[in-house]
């Protein structure tokens, strides 16, 4: 089974926050307006209004340039100008988003929401504040609760299965990208996650029609060749998994997990003189993993080079010692090199994991991302 993980889900959103601002006061009952009337003349009100409404502005236009610290200079001024007024805070949360200061942007987020308990907006981006800290049950709840409010919103809906994909709630998962599709159904990184989803709860046809739609859609949307060849090739559909993991190759040179599995590929369909330079680029880059120094040593071995497969069948097995696999295809190897009780060893070792580990078979690991 593939698992994901994810290095960053945040994307610009251009908000029209002065808008909002606008409609914030609009919406506001006419109750709170008087102590307002009171506390100012009708000059000293418009002044503040305008000036509201220039540091929302500035805050937005600073938010869209990527210039953070003017944003949250901006945004903070507001809210110092109008405490009461909702684009401040939206604004504020949305920039420590950005800035990766999510800390603060909970503490924003869950004031905001004690006071607009049905601002969507606020509720989907204390959400996203939960999932990058690893928060995935609270990050449900306000991104639940922002689909109460919003039940067609695709970014909401998008952004909560990204958090069920991460907890492997893959059939929930799913539901909420089927619906989040009916909504936009020309984004592509949807159907790869759709399909993803697809994968992991054994419909792995639909899965290979859910990659073929995305590739369709953006040729280069990020991965969609990868997951397409290890739907095709958990079919044993090798010949056209490779077609698509040589694709990604081109598209993801410095990726170590798409190299280790074009090299596993590569090695499974018996071409493991051309699976060895891609197996070595790939430890290169993560020379942690287990399962491409395991395929770098069967490959070797296969070449006729036993001394260097013997180097790498001895790290797979140190990286993972559980596996019984290393130490079969290093018995072979010693055995080549004239190491007999080496040999010996190496196969005893493996008689033991085996016997202690009776399920073992299939690929060597499903891919993490």
């Amino acid at each position: 089974m593939q698992h994901f993980s994810f290095s960053s889900v945040l994307k610009r959103r251009q908000i029209p926050l002065v808008w909002s601002a606008r409609l914030a006061h609009t919406a506001r009952a006419a109750a709170l307006l008087l102590p307002i009337c009171l506390l100012f003349s009708t000059t000293g009100w418009a002044q503040t209004s305008v000036q509201l409404q220039r540091l929302i502005h500035e805050g937005e236009s600073a938010l869209n340039a990527g210039n953070l610290s003017q944003a949250e200079s901006s945004f903070s001024q507001a809210i110092r100008t109008d405490p009461n007024d909702v684009a401040g805070h939206r604004g504020l949360l949305l920039t420590y988003l950005e800035m990766g200061r999510f800390s603060e942007a909970i503490e924003t987020g869950q004031s905001a929401v004690s006071r607009w308990p049905r601002d969507a907006q606020i509720q989907h981006w204390l959400g996203l504040a939960y999932f990058k800290t690893g928060q995935n049950a609270s990050a449900l709840d306000a991104l639940h609760a922002a689909h109460r409010l919003q039940p067609s919103d695709f970014d909401i809906q998008f952004d909560t299965a990204l958090v069920l994909l991460q907890e492997n709630d893959f059939a929930s998962a799913a539901d909420q990208l089927e619906a989040a599709l009916k909504v936009k159904p020309s984004d592509a990184l949807a159907h790869v996650l759709l399909g993803r989803a697809y994968q992991n709860t054994n419909r792995t046809e639909q899965a290979i029609d859910q990659f073929k739609i995305a590739i369709r859609l953006n040729p280069d949307v990020p991965l969609g060749h990868y997951h397409l060849a290890f739907a095709l090739g958990s079919l044993g559909r090798n010949p056209e998994a490779l077609v698509e993991y040589e694709k990604e190759a081109v598209r993801s040179a410095g990726n170590p997990l798409v190299l280790s599995h074009y090299g596993h590929a590569l090695l499974e369909s018996g071409n493991w003189n051309s699976a060895i330079p891609i197996l070595k680029k790939a430890l290169e880059l993560a020379p942690e993993k287990a399962d491409a120094a395991y395929d770098l040593g069967k490959a070797l071995l296969l070449a006729d080079d036993a001394s260097g497969a013997t180097v790498w069948l001895k790290r797979s097995a140190e990286l993972n010692p559980s596996d019984p696999s290393p130490h079969y295809q290093l018995a072979r190897a010693l055995e080549k090199t004239g190491h007999s009780e080496e040999a010996r060893a190496e196969r005893q070792r493996f008689a033991e994991l085996k016997k202690a580990q009776p399920q073992t078979g299939g690929m060597a690991s499903g891919p993490t991302q």
